[in-house]
């Protein structure tokens, strides 16, 4: 863990004009927490912690949609995904030149 010290910016250095110097600190760090009057009042983010958060997020909640889904389905039987991709005209190939690919 980094040093929390290190991650420390106080409000005022805004007010300073060194907000440039700021965020160049999140080169080398992924998070800076802002303190006004002592106390932590923002979080600043390095754009890759954010996307890292917000992948983590979106597949936490695909997680819990599927397992309601599981839940509700009870003991029936499932469809296997290769049936899937075959009736959906999906070849196996397909998903991997789609993970190769850089959605941004």
């Amino acid at each position: 863990m980094a040093n929390i010290m290190d991650c420390l910016v106080p409000i005022s250095l805004f007010n300073k004009g060194q907000a440039t110097k700021i965020f160049s600190r999140l080169r080398e760090t992924k998070e800076l927490f802002v303190l006004k009057n002592n106390q932590p009042s923002a979080v600043i983010l390095a754009p890759e912690e954010y996307a890292r958060l917000t992948e983590i997020e979106e597949n936490y909640t695909l997680l819990l949609e599927a397992t309601r889904r599981l839940e509700q389905n009870g003991d029936k039987p499932g469809i296997s995904m290769e049936t899937v991709m075959a009736e959906l005209g999906i070849h196996p190939e397909e998903l991997e030149e789609m993970e190769d690919v850089d959605i941004e």
